[in-house]
């Protein structure tokens, strides 16, 4: 009798396995990159940066009728950055990248919880960054909804530093995390609807920020409203997308933002089979006397305003804000390779303290391919920096190298080990 309940149990946890599905996979991401003016004027003179970073992940599903599960495991790991022998992480960087449980409840609602990336669009508000190597996550809860080509989702967060044995280490609007617009309690509504050819979308974010001295919290917050739509329009070879956003209300500290604006176009046009070609602008409001910025808060930045990273990745957050023209052309060079050539055009939206706007022209290249169970890209990019760059980043041109430049070469091999 034993025997029969075991292999009654087998069977019944076999049947189990059976109705829901579990997939394991992982990535495995080396970049190496040369900079010579990535991100900054490098000076003249100055060594230029050359190193290897991996990302590592390990990803795990698990989904049922009512539920879905999902748990990365995450490591970003510079070469060399161990000493031979050592028994631990010298950058602490293993992570728990996400946790969180999608729950169905009925009727088209669901909501989910736990530590996820949040992408809306085009990323220009809320993306995962996923080209960088950490890539972003939120601790959020969402309710969603979806019917056919509607959807709706609410947003909601509330961080705390950590916890303790007498509870959280901070109670009420405590929270000491500084910087990269790290906020305290976080709210959204976002809604979209997708037509055959036209899709529409409306944001309303607002992000409560921890008011700090000196990297300590004063007990107070600031709050910022951000509230805008994404458009696009699709048919046949020939797109349009757009971007307009405004913000209001507080950053980080107090600093008072009025009427900060961010709009974006694009159109598109795929000529042939093997040809794309896309043309655009952007212009990002500067800070002016009685109002800060507009910033792009959680978005993912590298996609926009240049490969290098001149503006609004850890930089040009409070600035003369940035207008960006954008010409790209996109060539399919066999079935599994393509090339990427973009040229963008940069000024200032406010002037610069000399009066000037021209900030230059960046040009990013990128090769693209697919090995066997592999894809390899080679990048890059050289800014050609006016007078108003350099007073921008702080130097002179003859202070600054020539030749500002970035090169990169990246392999991605994201294996499937069980579905």
């Amino acid at each position: 009798m034993k025997k029969q309940y075991v292999i009654l149990g087998l069977l019944l946890g076999c049947l189990q396995f059976v109705q829901a599905q579990f997939t394991l996979d992982g990535e495995f991401r080396p970049r190496t990159e040369y900079r010579h003016g990535y991100g900054n004027i490098i000076a003249d003179g100055a060594d230029a940066g050359f190193g290897t970073s991996t990302r590592i992940r390990l990803n795990t599903g698990y989904t049922t009728e009512g539920y879905k599960l999902y748990i990365s495991l995450q490591d970003v790991m510079t070469w060399g950055e161990n000493r031979q022998l050592l028994p631990t992480d010298s950058n602490n960087s293993f992570s728990v990248f996400e946790a969180w449980a999608d729950v169905d409840l009925g009727s088209g609602w669901s909501t989910k919880l736990g530590r996820q990336t949040i992408d809306y669009d085009d990323q220009r508000i809320f993306g995962s960054v996923g080209w960088t190597q950490q890539a972003r996550n939120h601790d959020a809860a969402l309710i969603k909804y979806k019917k056919e080509k509607f959807m709706l989702d609410f947003g909601l967060a509330f961080n705390q530093d950590k916890a303790d044995l007498s509870g959280f280490s901070s109670v009420g609007t405590d929270y000491n995390t500084a910087g990269f617009f790290s906020y305290k309690a976080m709210e959204y509504v976002y809604l979209k609807q997708q037509w055959e050819s036209f899709g529409a979308s409306f944001l309303a974010l607002n992000t409560t920020f921890q008011d700090l001295a000196s990297g300590v919290s004063t007990g107070t917050v600031s709050s910022l409203l951000t509230v805008g739509s994404h458009l696009s329009y699709k048919k046949g070879g020939f797109g349009i997308e757009g971007n307009i956003f405004v913000q209001t209300g507080e950053r980080q500290n107090e600093v008072d933002v009025k009427g900060a604006y961010l709009a974006g176009l694009d159109l598109s046009l795929k000529a042939s089979s093997k040809v794309g070609f896309g043309l655009g602008a952007e212009i990002t409001s500067g800070k002016k006397d009685n109002s800060a910025a507009f910033f792009p808060l959680y978005g993912t930045n590298h996609k926009f305003n240049g490969f290098m990273d001149y503006f609004y990745v850890g930089n040009h957050a409070n600035s003369v804000g940035l207008v960006d023209i954008h010409a790209s052309a996109n060539f399919k060079l066999s079935e599994k390779s393509g090339l990427l050539l973009k040229v963008l055009n940069f000024s200032g939206e406010q002037k610069l303290p000399s009066g000037d706007k021209s900030l230059g022209t960046e040009v990013d290249l990128v090769f693209n391919t697919k090995l066997k169970g592999a894809g390899l890209a080679i990048g890059y990019s050289q800014m050609f920096a006016n007078d108003g760059m350099y007073e921008l980043k702080g130097t002179t041109k003859d202070e600054a190298a020539n030749g500002q430049n970035w090169a990169w070469a990246m392999l991605t091999i994201k294996p499937k080990f069980l579905n």
